[in-house]
């Protein structure tokens, strides 16, 4: 931290180097433009002026006291309307509006061909030097000093509009984008990069677009979301295949998850192999791992925020595909042209309908029925020319149950028959409702009424029957388990000047615990046990506050200042967390840029997993006396490149520290023992640190990705290993991604993924003996993840072929997920002994090659 002050302190030096520079000029008269002539012909100094903003008539005097650059430009500057502001290689003069009167230019920016809002817009006033951007729900306000102004709107993959307006008074505009013919030429933005106002600033934030999602080669050929975002650096996937995110060291349950601002709890379907994130109904979505903002909290190490379409408000068209597993349809269009619409997004699998009748015909004795569907909805209505609302729901629900039925004469000759029945239940529940509204021409305000559910059952039972004599067996065994939450949160966003973009809000939730089990046993006809138990709900309360703003420090730097003040209750135990956050970015000349932050997190509920691949019967629990919340803080630093838009270069370093994280204390398995599940964990630290490397071409015909990682993350607990500090589960050294999209045409384009990773730490034994009293076979550990298993790569390739028809187009596309064929280790199945002692370990995979092939259309 003292090394980041006095780089701060240093680049505020180097600020007053050109105006500090000594001056001698052949005269001392003349007019203002032969003056500034004259100085740009000193050594070392670069002065940039427009002849519509400085009088270069104008004559002037000079004293012959002025002994640096700086006393000649207060002389020039004395008499007009102009002030002087020093940049790294230049000196600007710019209007000097603080004795003009001002007005304020606000509104939307939109799509011009859907209507939907554009989040993040830049609004540009190149003669001041000065602009804004658009906040989420694409509302932009901005105050200037009167006159005709020259403003600039812009938004990746549309075309800028370019407007003079006249200000003499306060003005509404709303903007509409033309889209442009390849609207995914920018593959990812990072906001750190871009030359907006303070608003759009965010170190550690990245956007993905949902046509990147969809350009990249995925398992079965469908786009997911979350397993694009394990292309960028800093972030890992957890095991094969599967849709987990391991941001900088942290844990899967690590990250804040929100769809429209909900949520959500369980993102996956299949057991991790899809995320519930349907590519077809996202608009756009955004990772934050580093400088989080005061506007988010409850989770230590990234916020993943997905916004759904919003829905076209002019015409009704639509999307979808027939895949090998499952197909999906989304229809989008206008309720009221022009002022509401409408969303409907859905997918399901039909495995489980190929597989009955394919069952059926081998008269197989198990049958196996997999199910996954989801469902997102949205509308929203203009209420007025201040008021917006928007209602949005979701539902996931996935199946996996497996029958076994036989029947036939046993070894003794009697008639035998049996049936049993295995499986898991699981899925998520998401509903919004939110009211904009723009209180007045600098202010902002947006209330949000939310709910989330997330539940799971396993059941498993067994019945069998035997003649001669008469006998029956039925024995039955289910758990569930669910979390609910009730929100409300209200913010409000405020724009004073085009140097700060204020944000306050407040926000409490309920949420709701309920586990419970039973036990059926009956034999004979009669039943011995029938024991029904639901545990006492438990509930707790979290209730936050915050205020950040974004500001405009110097010309080209700029910094985010926030706090959060989170309250959390349960069990009659209180906690309370006050958390500074801090970002900072300065841009040299016109393609370096630095950048900055630090943030402090809490979390105050915990995951119970059986696992780390993220399985259904997860528990979410709150913090207890014994079981304090989680807290981490992190400092990172970094600088980035961009050279004609087309090409950008990133390197960033961090630094984390965790408290309270937890682990089983013996590797035991948490299942129906909610009353004494803190007997079964233990609180520790966690550290993590690295540096990470990206390189984008965001144009042209080939576009792509690169990014590198080098990292470490350790866990250290009291209770665990000795004390002594271990490899964290996903603790990979090094990582490399490659991803490139070629569109040859319109009609054609390909795309490659390549990933390494090191191999992810694992607890085997490095010795064994007999007890030599009760001849037991005892493994003897040195440290817990003492082994790495082999480094993990993998090829994947795509091709599109598109056609437009007269009414819509098609699209084949054709994937290859692990293109090579290479075995990763998914697991380890077992481990043998030879007569020297000598340990074997059997590993599996999972994924070999996967061909596979879909079909879509979009109208």
């Amino acid at each position: 931290m003292r090394l980041f002050i006095a780089f701060l302190l240093l680049c505020a030096t180097c600020q007053g180097q050109m105006l500090k520079r000594p001056v001698s000029l052949p005269r001392l008269t003349g007019t203002t433009g032969e003056l500034l002539e004259l100085l740009n012909q000193q050594p070392g100094v670069l002065i940039n002026y427009s002849s519509s903003v400085v009088k270069l008539a104008k004559p002037i005097r000079l004293s012959g006291q002025e002994k640096t650059v700086e006393d000649v430009l207060i002389v020039i500057c004395r008499k007009q309307p102009v002030r002087f502001v020093e940049q790294t290689d230049k000196i600007i003069l710019v209007a000097d509006t603080s004795s003009q009167k001002k007005y304020t230019i606000s509104g939307y920016v939109s799509a011009k061909k859907t209507g939907e809002r554009l989040t993040g817009a830049s609004v540009i006033i190149p003669t001041l030097n000065s602009g804004t951007t658009s906040n989420t729900y694409g509302f932009f306000s901005i105050t200037l000093p009167a006159g005709t102004i020259p403003m600039q709107v812009s938004y990746a993959g549309y075309i800028t509009e370019e407007q003079h307006v006249p200000l003499t008074s306060d003005v509404s505009l709303n903007i509409q984008l033309d889209i442009r013919d390849q609207p995914n030429e920018t593959v990812i933005v990072q906001a750190a990069g871009k030359k907006t106002a303070p608003e759009g600033f965010v170190s550690g934030k990245m956007n993905l677009t949902s046509a990147f999602v969809k350009s990249v080669p995925a398992l079965l050929g469908e786009s997911d979301l979350l397993k694009t975002m394990q292309l960028l650096p800093g972030i890992q996937g957890g095991y094969e295949g599967t849709s987990g995110l391991h941001v900088r060291g942290g844990s899967a349950d690590q990250n804040l998850i929100l769809l429209d601002g909900v949520p959500v709890y369980n993102t996956t379907h299949a057991f991790g192999l899809f995320s519930i994130f349907n590519a077809d109904a996202v608009q756009n979505a955004a990772i934050v791992k580093g400088g989080i903002p005061a506007s988010y909290g409850g989770r230590l190490s990234s916020v993943v925020d997905v916004q759904l379409k919003e829905g076209d408000k002019y015409q009704l068209h639509g999307e979808g595909g027939v895949g090998l597993i499952f197909s999906k349809l989304t229809l989008e269009g206008p309720i009221q042209k022009g002022r509401s619409s409408f969303l409907v997004s859905g997918r399901r699998t039909y495995v489980d309908l190929f597989l009955r009748p394919i069952q059926a015909i081998n008269k197989s004795d198990i049958r196996m029925n997999p199910f996954f569907t989801d469902l997102n909805a949205k509308a929203n209505f203009e209420a007025g020319k201040k008021d917006h609302i928007y209602v949005s729901c979701y539902l996931g629900q996935d199946k996996l149950l497996a029958k076994e039925e036989a029947e036939g004469t046993n070894y003794q000759g009697r008639y035998d028959s049996y049936k049993g029945r295995d499986g898991f239940s699981w899925g998520n529940m998401t509903g919004m409702l939110r009211w904009n509204h723009v209180l007045n021409k600098k202010t902002f305000s947006n209330v949000t009424a939310t709910y989330s559910r997330y539940r799971f059952k396993t059941i498993s039972s067994y019945e069998e029957k035997l003649t001669d004599p008469d006998h029956f067996y039925q024995e039955k065994n289910v758990y569930h388990s669910s979390i609910r939450d009730w929100g409300i949160r209200a913010d409000l966003d405020h724009l004073p000047s085009p140097n700060h973009f204020i944000k306050t809000g407040l926000s409490a939730t309920f949420h709701r615990y309920q586990p419970g089990s039973s036990y059926f046993y009956q034999e004979a006809n009669v039943v011995l046990n029938d024991t029904r138990v639901n545990y006492a709900a438990s509930t707790s309360g979290e209730y936050d506050v915050y205020a950040e703003d974004d500001i405009r420090l110097l010309p080209g730097m700029k910094a985010n200042i926030g706090i959060r003040l989170s309250l959390f209750h349960a069990q009659k135990n209180g906690f309370t967390s006050l958390q500074p956050r801090f970002s900072w970015l300065y841009q040299l000349k016109k393609r370096w840029t630095l950048s900055a932050s630090y943030h402090e997190m809490n979390q105050f509920i915990h995951q119970l997993s059986n696992s780390n691949i993220g399985l259904p019967t997860d528990l979410w629990l709150p913090v207890t006396s014994r079981v304090p919340p989680q807290k981490a803080r992190q400092a990172s630093a970094g600088v980035s490149y961009h050279h004609k838009q087309v090409y950008s270069f990133g390197m960033d370093l961090y630094y984390k520290t965790m408290k309270n994280v937890i682990d089983y204390i013996d590797q035991s398995v948490f299942f129906n023992a909610y009353d004494n599940w803190e007997d079964k964990v233990t609180t520790g630290k966690g550290r993590s640190y690295g540096i990470e490397w990206s390189l984008q071409k965001t144009k042209g015909k080939l576009q792509g990705l690169a990014a590198y990682t080098i990292s470490k993350s350790t866990r250290q607990f009291d209770d665990i290993n000795e004390g002594r500090s271990f490899p964290f589960l996903f603790d990979r050294r090094h990582e490399i991604k490659l991803a490139a999209v070629w569109k040859r045409s319109a009609r054609f384009e390909a795309g490659a993924n390549w990933l390494y990773t090191s191999g992810r730490p694992v607890t085997l034994p490095d010795e064994s003996y007999y007890d030599p009293y009760t001849w037991e076979l005892i493994d003897v550990y040195s440290s817990r993840n003492n082994v790495r298993l082999p480094a993990y790569h993998r090829l994947d390739l795509s091709l599109k072929f598109i056609k437009p028809k007269k009414h819509y187009t098609r699209t084949w596309l054709v994937s290859i997920y692990n293109a090579y064929n290479r075995f990763n280790i998914f697991y380890l199945d077992e481990i043998r002994r030879n007569d020297q002692n000598t340990f074997h370990v059997k590993a599996k995979a999972v994924f070999p090659i996967v061909p596979s092939i879909s079909y879509q259309f979009k109208f």
